[in-house]
């Protein structure tokens, strides 16, 4: 379970195909803090770490999380939001995120508002909604949803997000990787019965 408050950037250094797998080699500050077997979240998406080598470690992606994310994008030299599971006796800043992208989502706008952004995003889903003021996780970063529409939403970034994540890289036309509010989830799974 993480918080969606992104420790850092970390940078890909070798990606690996391996039949329909993909094991990616990352380099991140935290490294000598990691454990084989660990969860650690990337751009959203919960990878387990399989190997810690030369101040890097590697996780594996499968044809499953390959299909819903946007790690097929990532390239050697991508900057990938990260951040390690959360502790049970500290706070919980941003919300809770399990790190299951349910889909990808497609960046639509990138409007400057002389010190703040507004991102605007379209996903296909009809069974997943965002509400205004509502939580919702991109590429891994907590965020807060505004102008909630039928498969749409905006978020506004502040310039510590802007410049501590990967959305200062983040072009129209990208995917991002989407994960939806898991009490929302669960509410509108419920009135489709």
């Amino acid at each position: 379970m993480f918080t969606g408050i992104i420790e850092q950037l970390a940078t890909i250094k070798k990606i690996v195909k391996e039949n329909e797998n993909l094991h990616i080699t990352l380099h991140a500050d935290f490294v000598n803090e990691l454990k084989i077997d660990q969860s650690v979240a990337h751009n959203g998406i919960c990878l387990t770490v399989i190997a810690i080598e030369n101040n890097t470690y590697t996780v594996t992606a499968i044809q499953e999380t390959i299909q819903k994310t946007n790690i097929g994008f990532w390239y050697v030299h991508t900057k990938v939001n990260v951040e390690r599971c959360m502790q049970l006796n500290g706070r919980l800043d941003g919300h809770i995120v399990q790190g299951h992208v349910d889909i990808k989502g497609t960046c639509t706008s990138i409007e400057d508002q002389d010190g703040s952004w507004k991102y605007s995003f379209e996903y296909t889903a009809p069974s997943h909604v965002t509400v205004d003021k509502g939580s919702i996780t991109i590429n891994g970063v907590s965020l807060t949803v505004v102008d909630s529409k039928q498969q749409a939403f905006s978020v506004c970034i502040i310039p510590y997000t802007y410049e501590h994540t990967n959305f200062h890289q983040l072009k129209v036309g990208d995917y991002v990787n989407l994960e939806f509010d898991i009490i929302g989830k669960y509410v509108a799974k419920l009135m489709l019965k």
